[in-house]
């Protein structure tokens, strides 16, 4: 059963930021997924995904946002969230919280097993730890 505990104020305001993020810079089939992070100083940086043609190569927004704190100088993490933004051939008005995929879950605790996620879980926003989403973490001999 994933552990999970109720948002609060700032991880409303964090959800925020990734919509405002995606929202300036939604292009189709190029940019549809917003991120931000929250790092341990209080500090936000939110990125949007980066899409490739080949989709291999394509960079999740989560990576983006790590990577743009990482390169601030700021590397502990606190609370982490997704959002996709609506295509236009969707009926749907607003962004939406995405879980993070497997790769993002494997990245996000690499490099803070103590991060929280916020996710939708049984019709509700929640955040859990990065942990509960990846059991049985796949690690290198020198860790």
């Amino acid at each position: 059963m994933l552990e999970v505990r109720p948002l609060e104020d700032i991880d409303y305001e964090l959800i925020k930021e990734a919509e405002k993020v995606i929202e300036k810079n939604y292009r189709y089939e190029r940019h549809h997924i917003g991120s931000a992070v929250r790092t341990k100083t209080g500090k936000i940086y939110s990125a949007v995904h980066v899409e490739a043609n080949v989709g291999r190569i394509t960079v999740c927004g989560e990576a983006m946002a790590i990577g743009k704190s990482i390169s601030e100088g700021d590397h502990e993490f606190e609370t982490i969230v997704a959002v996709a933004h609506p295509h236009q051939h969707e009926d749907i008005e607003k962004c939406w919280v995405v879980a993070p995929c497997g790769m993002c879950r494997e990245l996000i605790s690499d490099y803070g097993k103590d991060t929280d996620v916020i996710i939708s879980y049984k019709g509700k926003l929640v955040k859990c730890n990065v942990m509960q989403l990846l059991p049985e973490k796949y690690t290198s001999d020198t860790e």
